[in-house]
Formats: C-alpha cells, structure tokens, sequence
C-alpha cells in the first residue's frame, strides 16, 4: 500500500521532470528556422562558405539586408554566432495579417456575389452602426464608406494615380476577381517561388480593393481606381508567414519600381533585419504604410514594422470618428483612417465586410499613392510629411490614437 501511494505521489514529478527534459532535449536537436545576417565586408562566396560548414540548410538568400535564412540547430547556431563574418542571428519570427479578432488573426467571412453589407465575424467590442454605402448613380456601384469619409472621391477630378505603383505586401490578390484584374499589373509569391501570387485567404484582396477597386459600375470603388496593384504574396492560407518571407516581398519591391508598400500585418517581435528592409525600402524612395496593430485598448500596443519610424503607423477610426477600442495606439501613431465594418473585394470574386487596422491601411496608401500621383519628385518623408500635415484632426480621439488626424485624401491632393 505505501508502495502505491509513493508512486501515486511521485508520478506527477517524474512526468513534470520528462516533460521538462524532453523540450530542452528539443529545443538542442531540432533545426530552427533563423536569419544569418552578415558583415558587410562578407562576399557572398564568404557566406555560402560559413553555412556549409556548419552544415546548416539554406532556404533563400536576403540580398537586401546582406543575410541568409536558414535551418540549424542550436548547437550550429551558436557556431554561426561565434563567426568573426556573422554580424547577427536572429529567430524568424511568425507575423500575422490584422484583421480584428481578439488573438490578430482573420475571420474566415462568407463572401457574397454582390456587394452587400454584412457584420464582421467575431466580438465587436465599440458597438457602432454599420454605414450603408452610397450608391452610384446609373449603376450597382457602392462608394464604401472609408473611401467617402477621407473624401477620396472628391479628389478624382485631379488624379487616379494611373502612374503609381503598389505593392499588397500580403496574402496575395484574388487574379480574377473582376473589380481589382484590371489594375493588377504583377506580383511574387515569396512563399513557394513556382506558384503565383493567387490569394487563398482572402486578406489581402480585400486591402487591395480598398486601394483601388476598379470604377466600373459594378461592386465597389477604391481610393484610386487606376492604381497599379502588385500581388506580393508573403502570408500563407491561415493569414499567417515568417518575417524573412515578408522582407523577401520588400526586396522584390525594391528590385521593381514598387512607389507604395502596404503592409496590413504585423508581429510583436522586433527583428532587425526586418527593420533593415523597411529603412532600405525608404531609402530606395518607396513609401511604406503599416498597421498599426489590434491590440487596443491599451496604450503603447503599436506592433511591428508599423513601430519603426521608417514605415507610416496607421490606426483605425470608425463612422463616428471614434475609436474601436481594439485599435492599437502609442506615440509611434502617425495617421488615422476608417477601419470599422469596411467593405470591399474578397477572394472568389466576391465581397464582404471586415474590420481592423489591416483595413485602415489601405486608405492611407491609396492616399499615398494619390499624393505620388500629383506630386511624383516628393521623397517618401514628403508623403508622410504632406499626409499628416493636411489630416483632419478628430477632436474626441488623442494623439496617441491619431497620430496627426483623420487622413484626407483631398486636402492632401490638392495641396501644392
């Protein structure tokens, strides 16, 4: 009997004390997925060198921030860290794309055929009325209401931003849909280099009908309907992918002439050869515009890249001008712009309604790109310099939740 009942007592230990050795037996032999940054001085020859001997699997080279992304054990990764060649190495981080949901990720909506309003999936935590879009006249056509409320359309008159490039830095762009084919111009999946940048989320083709949805009677209309829109597939089917994924997306918008990046994703990780890549995409002369996060109510919650000061850090307002209070705020704030029960395009050709700081964004580099359009010399510190000196400031929301205000799309167009 006290046999027994010495098991019984020590069983849960010796479980704990397995468990406890098994991960860090783990955590020594299985392969991490990492990004090797190296010395400037290092050639690539050099590199290719280092890794082989440490006989560490490569995935893709980052030419952009002069790494490497590979799978290594701990034990190799230390060998790597301890090279006079290595500057650094860092764990690839996951990020993840923003619509609102209470752990960051995306509802899985129902789409519908024709654009009709339909509440967003989930806990809706600042209850407000979702606003009817404004149809056009003479057709099926709806003006969303983000689209309205930064007055984009009365900028139209000047430009449609037929000239500006930008990249949908997400999960890709439904290729067919009908109200975004026309302005789509090119893309990459950094994610399986054969395949192309087809969405199979959703996420992003509806970002990329924000921007520019097409003006031709039918679904809804962008901010610029002649934005050229580039797929660049960075976040898989879940709405989720690695860091190195997300800064091969950006070299690819170096290497092409991209003007406008969005990046409607985010990670709480600070990675700094991600950070690397969104001060060369700027350097390059692109204007990168981020989410700012949903990881609201509380203060100092502005994730990655929209917390480095090299990208545009976008919050969302709702058709109150308030805020939902899921929406992240900090000082890193720079503009705000409507992200509450937006409609616009989805995968399989069709729409739905979704909210988030992921669907603020797109305003914001459609407003960009517009801004580009009528004033193509400006630098990207001249975009956001220009954007938040012409946005309406919100007199119930704070800096930290504003940024410089409410973007407006024609005040900042038709500024000189």
């Amino acid at each position: 009997m006290r046999q027994k009942l010495a098991l019984f007592l020590f069983l849960p230990f010796f479980t704990l004390l397995f468990v406890f050795f098994a991960r860090e037996i783990s955590a020594q032999v299985l392969p991490k997925r990492v990004i090797v940054t190296f010395k400037k001085e290092a050639s690539q020859a050099l590199q290719d060198r280092i890794i082989s001997q440490v006989t560490a699997t490569r995935i893709k080279r980052l030419s952009l921030v002069n790494s490497q992304v590979v799978l290594a054990t701990q034990a190799k990764i230390e060998s790597l860290k301890a090279d006079p060649s290595v500057l650094r190495v860092e764990e690839d981080a996951i990020a993840y794309a923003l619509c609102h949901r209470w752990w960051h990720r995306c509802p899985t909506p129902t789409p519908t055929k024709t654009p009709t309003p339909t509440p967003t999936n989930g806990p809706t935590p600042t209850l407000t009325n979702t606003p009817t879009p404004t149809p056009t006249p003479g057709s099926t056509q709806v003006l969303p209401w983000g689209v309205d409320r930064i007055d984009a359309d009365l900028s139209w008159g000047t430009t449609t931003a037929d000239n500006v490039r930008v990249a949908v830095v997400d999960t890709g762009i439904d290729l067919d849909h009908p109200d975004l084919q026309g302005n789509i111009k090119g893309g990459i999946n950094t994610i399986y280099s054969w395949r192309t940048a087809d969405d199979d989320n959703g996420h992003g083709s509806h970002v990329a009908g924000i921007i520019a949805a097409v003006n031709n009677s039918i679904g809804v209309v962008g901010v610029g309907y002649q934005i050229d829109l580039y797929a660049v597939k960075v976040l898989n089917s879940n709405g989720s992918g690695y860091v190195s994924d997300i800064i091969e997306g950006i070299q690819w918008s170096v290497n092409n002439g991209i003007n406008v990046i969005n990046m409607s994703l985010g990670t709480t990780s600070d990675i700094q050869s991600f950070h690397d890549a969104v001060t060369a995409a700027k350097n390059a002369g692109i204007t990168v515009v981020s989410a700012a996060g949903n990881s609201g109510p509380g203060d100092n919650t502005v994730i990655y890249p929209a917390r480095y000061p090299e990208s545009i850090a976008v919050s969302a307002t709702n058709s109150s001008d308030g805020q939902p209070s899921w929406s992240s705020r900090g000082p890193e704030v720079d503009i705000a712009a409507p992200g509450n029960s937006i409609l616009s395009t989805y995968r399989g050709g069709g729409y739905t309604t979704l909210s988030g700081t992921s669907m603020a964004t797109p305003h914001v580099a459609g407003a960009a790109a517009m801004v580009l359009s009528n004033h193509p010399g400006f630098t990207p510190s001249q975009v956001q310099t220009h954007l938040q000196n012409n946005a309406e400031v919100l007199p119930g929301l704070s800096s930290n939740q504003q940024g410089s205000g409410l973007v407006d799309a024609e005040k900042a167009v038709l500024t000189p």
